[in-house]
């Protein structure tokens, strides 16, 4: 069915009316894969919140020895520079699969989903460029006095999918589903740009040769995918080479995640070929990501040790700490509800019908949560088990706590509000 005067299709006139709209619903082809990634994902923060308070637990009971030794437990051939201790395979071995599913999120969205659209794009990219940049001045303008600080100011400029989502579920009762929808993009962005934030500032010693020499396994993982090859015994090991090779490099293992998630294609040669071999990938490895790689990742990052110690007080009011609270909690609020306004100012979007303002600025608090990326950076920036690292990781748990709060009182009030209005 066409308009009689200009023979549009409907159906693009449809697309144009959304377009002008903010937070808009998916388009019906994404909505069911959208809901089917928000479900892991909130089982995933289930899973990620048991692991972190077990490990918090733990860490300050009189067997917190017993947990020390199994963090810093070495295991793995020392011939190839891989005798690791399991919290560090943890985070540079289980995190590569979190930011594999990462990397084919990413470039499926920007291939096939609702990103390839400009229009659309535009608010996820800017609200999550304005989610990290607040943070960062605001640590950084805090830490200005302690130099040895400085290092740490991308702590605070991360978002925890699966922990804000849980929360969400939690929460978000009688909201728009766009909400969900929405966090889930922003955070898919987040982490494009926490990975290469990581690449590029967090790399101390970079090794050439490895480097390059991770370019023939993953070429070949690249040859294999492309011609949609599945079988695990060919790309198993190609992806494990490239990981190695990555982490001899000197450049954070986690980045041969997303490249070799970036290698999978997304487009089907054809409709009737079944699921493409991202979707494929990505039902298969996000469940392992979601229910198994981040939250081992989180018990052996978050746990800190609080009781007895004398300097307990110093810890809360140490730049770091600081920072990192005011950079979640205050930082994410500002960058992404001043970033969504700034859109909305420019292109004269409207937001959509569903939403007030107020919808807005609880999600952008919610976005706070960063967790698991967030205890990632704070251990590449200062070290894990330092003095300094220690007051990132009770930042990290206090701003997340408190970003959660402040996310539900608002979020309830407006669900509250608009149940009342309905009636």
């Amino acid at each position: 069915m066409t308009e009689p005067a200009t023979g549009t299709p409907r159906r693009d006139r449809l697309r144009r009316s959304r377009a002008g709209r903010l937070f808009v619903p998916p388009s019906p082809g994404e909505s069911t894969r959208i809901g089917e990634i928000l479900r892991k994902e909130t089982v995933g923060g289930a899973l990620l919140i048991g692991a972190a308070a077990l490990a918090l637990i733990w860490a300050n009971t009189p067997w917190r020895d017993a947990y020390t030794g199994l963090a810093n437990l070495t295991v793995g051939p020392a011939a190839l520079h891989l005798d690791l201790s399991l919290s560090t395979w943890a985070a540079d071995g289980l995190l590569a699969i979190f930011f594999f599913v990462a990397g084919l999120e990413l470039k499926r969205e920007f291939v096939a989903g609702d990103l390839r659209e400009p229009a659309r794009a535009v608010l996820p990219v800017a609200a999550a460029v304005g989610g990290m940049a607040v943070p960062a001045v605001i640590y950084t303008v805090i830490n200005l006095s302690n130099p040895d600080g400085l290092v740490g100011w991308a702590v605070p400029t991360a978002t925890d999918i699966a922990f804000a989502l849980a929360i969400l579920a939690v929460i978000g009762r009688g909201l728009p589903t766009a909400l969900r929808t929405f966090l889930l993009t922003l955070a898919v962005v987040d982490d494009l740009l926490a990975i290469t934030i990581i690449a590029i500032f967090y790399t101390a010693d970079l090794a050439v040769g490895p480097l390059l020499l991770a370019l023939i396994p993953l070429v070949l993982f690249t040859v294999l995918v492309q011609r949609r090859v599945r079988s695990w015994w060919l790309l198993l090991p190609l992806a494990a080479i490239t990981w190695v090779l990555v982490h001899e490099s000197g450049v954070h293992a986690t980045v041969a995640g997303v490249l070799l998630g970036f290698a999978v294609p997304v487009v089907r040669r054809s409709p009737g070929d079944g699921p493409g071999l991202s979707e494929w990938f990505e039902h298969r490895w996000r469940p392992i990501s979601s229910g198994v790689a981040v939250p081992v990742f989180a018990f052996f990052a978050a746990g800190v040790t609080v009781v007895g110690q004398s300097d307990l007080a110093a810890t809360f009011v140490n730049p770091i700490t600081i920072g990192v609270v005011a950079g979640l909690v205050a930082g994410k609020a500002i960058g992404v509800t001043g970033a969504t306004w700034l859109v909305q100012r420019f292109t004269r979007a409207q937001l959509d019908e569903s939403l007030r303002w107020v919808d807005v600025f609880g999600l952008a608090l919610l976005a706070g949560i960063g967790f698991t990326v967030s205890l990632l950076i704070g251990e590449l920036a200062f070290g894990g088990g330092t003095e300094a690292d220690d007051h990132v990781k009770v930042g990290i748990v206090v701003a997340s706590l408190l970003a959660a709060l402040l996310a539900a009182a608002v979020l309830r009030l407006s669900a509250r509000s608009r149940a009342v209005a309905s009636d």
